[in-house]
């Protein structure tokens, strides 16, 4: 009789699943992170290329005691990453040796700063840089230069000699010794000037010798003669003296014209120094 043996017990092994799905699940989630993150990086540190660009830099320079004012002004041009946080001003003489910069908010188009004022007789060569700022990061820099004129007043040149038609002070005679120059006086003190960019106001005045470069003398020269900063690249400068009499006269070579007219009246009526 056959001994009965109870059913083995079969063992089945079940296929391994394929990991391959898997894989490309974390693969899709790691990408779909990664690529939030670059948008938010992007929107938080956009390319400085990105951001809006400075346009349009200019300056306003004149004296303010001991110092130079420079009055900067700019305009921000349209960008993808939108305004800047704020922007960065700078303005120096020369190649940048004498410097300073300071940040202002981007919703402002102006800032001033000053520096060291050049002596009479010096000519200022100088410029002005504007450029976005944003999460630390600068766009490109705008920079565009400037001038400043300070004339140095000569005592004993011919060009200096006084008026003699000026009006003598009442009860002086004809036969009173002729009074001397005690001291020369330059109007106006400064006057910035655009840098001849490329000679085009040099080259005119060689092709028109006989005509004068001005619309409004100081304010507006013709086209060919106004620089970066909307200033005329030539500037004129008016003599005056005072005689050892006391009196306020024009020298020869301000004498008929009516600029130099206009400074002169102004100066007249000022308390002697």
């Amino acid at each position: 009789m056959a001994r009965w043996e109870p059913p083995r017990e079969q063992v089945v092994e079940a296929p391994k699943p394929r990991r391959w799905p898997l894989v490309l699940l974390l693969l899709a989630i790691l990408g779909v992170a990664a690529a939030g993150l670059w948008v938010l990086r992007r929107q938080l540190h956009p390319p400085a290329r990105d951001m809006a660009g400075a346009k349009d830099v200019r300056s306003e320079v004149s004296l303010a005691g001991d110092s130079l004012e420079v009055v900067v002004l700019w305009d921000l041009a349209s960008g993808a990453g939108g305004l800047p946080d704020s922007v960065r001003v700078e303005v120096g003489l020369g190649d940048g040796r004498e410097s300073i910069a300071a940040t202002t908010p981007s919703n402002l188009s102006t800032d001033t700063l000053h520096l060291r004022a050049p002596t009479p007789g010096e000519t200022a060569n100088g410029y002005s840089c504007v450029a976005p700022m944003r999460a630390g990061r600068l766009a490109r820099e705008r920079c565009t230069p400037w001038q400043y004129v300070r004339p140095a007043a000569q005592s004993s040149t011919p060009a200096a000699r006084p008026d003699t038609t000026a009006p003598k002070p009442r009860g002086q005679t004809a036969q009173a010794s002729t009074p001397t120059v005690s001291q020369i006086v330059i109007a106006p003190e400064g006057q910035q000037v655009d840098p001849d960019v490329g000679g085009r106001c040099a080259a005119w005045q060689r092709r028109n010798p006989q005509r004068s470069v001005w619309i409004e003398v100081n304010q507006e020269a013709i086209p060919e003669c106004m620089g970066p900063n909307r200033k005329p690249t030539v500037a004129k400068f008016c003599a005056f003296a005072v005689l050892s009499d006391g009196r306020r006269v024009k020298t020869e070579n301000s004498n008929n014209d009516a600029y130099c007219e206009r400074l002169y009246q102004a100066w007249v009526r000022q308390r002697v120094a």
